[in-house]
């Protein structure tokens, strides 16, 4: 058996990464090779990403992972590209890129969403799609977009940008493109009727791709640049949730989180799942690997608390986790609730005076003392995890024996626990890396290392060690989560009437 080597590139919100890896049996090899940042920055009127900054730390990481595997004598099979969902670059017929990629924060989209549904109605949208409203969806990025630049000859997602970059190949892979709000659920391609109802530019819309799909080797100059040979370029799941479901060793009827700056709570399913109620409780049916649909609906995550660390460092106050979350675990009454899925957190000036105007709305006080703020966050996306949970199991009629947390989140143990706390479900965690592994593992199943996505996960369960967390109940926790459910209801309700 060939003992390939992969090169797997997460980008995630504002920082990337590139893994090399080895599947050969009783094997998990991953060694992290280059880690770089590219916050996004204000630029002609808009909050961008830095496109030639992100290539060029790629590419540096790719060599890299070229000489590693040189001194290991092993062949590096193929490269596969993962990054987060919405944002998108424009290219004009020379293959160049038009302006750096407007960053989904940015507040451009903000009324958007009111002013497509007067185009075409959310309900339709929604039976069209089967995606959940989020007003940095493609489909309003580019609403917004509306033919400002006449120059475009393709839209590519931000992996399929860089897939056209290292490879020349322009096509749009399937469970990223779920995202854009653009794709009909059913077909699964470009909903043409939608777009061209919207007058999205339907021409620029490059042909869907699966996961697995072989991009063919790396374009000759950049082959010769990068000392890469005969390397291959591999789309895996290119959003980076769907890979990290991907690596997933999933148990029949668990749920995932995937935790990191956002959350993501969902079931992995075969069919889509759409209603006027999946509608109502706006979840979503994006794309997996290979047919299967992740039935889910997106968490604000720990984004608020990073965004409130950043505010303290500035400040002079220590905010390591293993700090924060010691303190906040040595409180042990409740000190207070958050709704998470509050708009007015997605890109706050302060994310403090955001969380004190919540609190005040809902008759709460606010502390500063960090731990204290951290316990808040930390115990109000446990509980919404538990309602989104609950809602999952209404809607799809199937039971939920217990929930596997992937991503970087899975390192708070505080979390962890509080999410089978809150749930009253046993919680596993501990494979951190799961999005480069199901890119990883994507890339070995079309290198025919694996057969099936069932026999790659097997591979990963044998070796990898997840750490459990079995709930525990107390009167206090049922009082708190009776105090919860009081606040989420409030903004849920408000949420429902703006729907109307």
């Amino acid at each position: 058996m060939s003992k390939n080597l992969y090169i797997a590139v997460d980008l995630g919100a504002g920082s990337g990464r590139v893994f090399l890896a080895g599947l050969d049996f009783d094997e998990l090899l991953f060694e992290e090779i280059h880690r770089f940042q590219y916050p996004p920055k204000e630029e002609t009127n808009h909050l961008r990403w830095d496109f030639s900054l992100i290539f060029d730390e790629i590419k540096k990481g790719l060599r890299a992972a070229g000489e590693r595997a040189r001194k290991l004598k092993r062949k590096i099979y193929s490269i596969g590209v993962d990054s987060w969902a919405v944002d998108y670059g424009l290219i004009d017929a020379d293959g160049n890129l038009l302006a750096n990629p407007i960053c989904y924060r940015d507040k451009r989209t903000k009324d958007a969403p009111e002013k497509v549904f007067f185009q075409m109605p959310r309900s339709e949208i929604f039976e069209k799609t089967g995606i959940q409203f989020l007003n940095f969806n493609t489909l309003f990025q580019l609403f917004t977009e509306n033919g400002a630049n006449d120059k475009a000859k393709k839209i590519l997602l931000l992996p399929d940008l860089i897939n056209f970059f290292l490879t020349g190949k322009a096509v749009a892979e399937y469970t990223n493109a779920t995202t854009t709000q653009m794709l009909n659920a059913k077909t699964r391609d470009w909903d043409f009727e939608l777009v061209e109802k919207l007058n999205l530019s339907a021409p620029l819309l490059p042909e869907i791709v699966t996961a697995g799909t072989d991009l063919g080797f790396l374009k000759t100059e950049v082959a010769n640049e990068l000392i890469l040979e005969n390397v291959r370029v591999i789309a895996p799941a290119t959003h980076d949730t769907a890979s990290a479901v991907v690596g997933a060793p999933l148990e029949k009827s668990w749920a995932y989180i995937s935790s990191g700056t956002w959350s993501l709570v969902g079931v992995e399913r075969e069919e889509i799942l759409i209603n006027p109620e999946v509608a109502r409780h706006n979840f979503t049916n994006e794309g997996g690997a290979f047919g299967t649909i992740r039935f889910l609906k997106n968490v604000m995550g720990l984004w608020i608390l990073e965004s409130c660390r950043k505010e303290w460092q500035a400040k002079g106050i220590d905010t390591s986790y293993e700090n924060l979350l010691h303190e906040a675990s040595a409180i042990e009454d409740f000190q207070g609730f958050i709704f998470p899925d509050d708009e007015r957190f997605l890109n706050p000036p302060i994310m403090s005076s955001a969380i004190v105007q919540q609190l005040k709305e809902t008759g709460q006080r606010f502390n500063e003392n960090p731990a204290v703020v951290t316990k808040i966050i930390l115990d109000s996306l446990a509980f919404r995890y538990a309602s989104v949970l609950r809602t999952i199991e209404n809607l799809t009629g199937e039971e939920i024996e217990g929930v596997q947390i992937v991503g970087g989140g899975g390192r708070n143990d505080y979390l962890n626990q509080m999410t089978a706390n809150a749930c009253n479900l046993p919680v596993q965690a501990g494979l951190i890396e799961a999005t480069m592994m199901g890119n990883v593992l994507v890339q070995a199943i079309s290198a025919g290392r694996f057969k099936s996505l069932k026999e790659a996960r097997r591979h990963v369960a044998e070796i990898v060690q997840l750490k459990n967390y079995t709930p525990q109940s107390s009167e206090k926790l049922n009082v708190a989560r009776s105090s919860y459910q009081k606040i989420e209801s409030i903004f849920l309700d408000h949420s429902a009437v703006n729907q109307k």
